[in-house]
């Protein structure tokens, strides 16, 4: 059986190779429909195995940049693409040509980068600013405001709007967005943030995501950290329910981890809250596949 199937194997190869036409014909040649299942099954797993070519926008941001590095370490599954909106941005992570310089507000400016790409990862987000003079020696809080034409409605929502449409044009086959948790209460404290409604608007994308009839992955971290990853136990939850426990922050580096591993495991058209356990309580997370069985939920 081992030499049928490995003959099967070379000829099929061979055939598709230098003649291609009589591929589709092959698997009717009279063998055994158990070897010609083998047949098809070996060749369509070693199609798989090529590098998937993914799509990191906001690459050039402190998650983004953290996505697209890991993502470059692993040339044998991957093929990276960066998306930033400054060219300043692009020589920030090495100015390498694999990044491409769009502004996803402006939804023309981003179609290059999109093209050919089999996975994209949004990790673009409006970022408020501190208005200068706060004194926290004083009291008080510090006041916010956002750029002109840098609100969460014309990034978070017009922006994430854009490159969902452009990845439905594209034919892209799976789509990761990181939002945010929180998103489940209007009055959140981060929606006062310089008027912005940075929740709100996050979650009106991740639902128009949910309903694009895209393949999705929606990941809402809590509150990030610049701390080491992948030295900790993270969990999984929904609705927001992990913002009532002590466990709501997660390390940036562990964020861009999940956001790779979701790629590779069945997490798809499910969305959920992503915390992690304190520095040295519990086990590090080494098994993504079954920190994603527990997620049951679609949004």
């Amino acid at each position: 059986m081992y030499i049928v199937f490995l003959f099967l194997l070379v000829k099929t190869l061979f055939l598709n190779i230098y003649f291609p036409s009589f591929y589709i014909s092959l698997l009717s040649l009279p063998f055994s429909t158990h070897s010609q299942y083998q047949l098809h099954s070996t060749v369509t797993s070693m199609a798989d195995l090529s590098p998937r070519t993914v799509l990191v926008t906001g690459s050039g941001g402190r998650t983004g940049q953290i996505v697209y590095k890991k993502l470059k370490e692993r040339p044998n599954l991957y093929v990276t693409r960066g998306l930033v909106r400054t060219e300043e941005s692009k020589q920030k992570i090495g100015g390498a040509n694999d990044v491409f310089v769009g502004d996803i507000r402006d939804a023309e400016s981003i179609t290059p980068a999109f093209q050919g790409i089999d996975a994209l990862i949004i990790l673009t987000s409006a970022v408020p600013q501190m208005k200068p003079g706060f004194d926290p020696t004083k009291g008080g809080r510090p006041e916010f405001y956002f750029d002109d034409g840098a609100y969460p409605e014309q990034v978070d929502w017009i922006g994430q709007k854009n490159q969902i449409e452009a990845a439905k044009a594209a034919g892209v086959k799976h789509v990761v967005l990181i939002g945010s948790m929180g998103g489940t209460n209007t009055n959140h404290p981060l929606n006062s943030l310089g008027n912005g409604n940075i929740l709100i608007w996050k979650r009106k994308a991740e639902q128009y995501l949910a309903d694009s009839g895209l393949t999705y992955t929606i990941i809402r971290p809590g509150g990030l950290l610049d701390k080491e990853g992948g030295i900790r136990e993270l969990i999984v939850g929904k609705d927001d329910e992990l913002l009532q426990t002590e466990t709501k922050t997660i390390p940036r580096a562990d964020v861009a981890e999940v956001c790779i591993q979701a790629l590779n495991f069945e997490v798809k058209f499910k969305a959920f809250d992503l915390a992690s356990k304190p520095e040295g309580v519990g086990t590090p997370t080494k098994d993504f596949k079954a920190l994603f069985s527990n997620i049951t939920a679609r949004f």
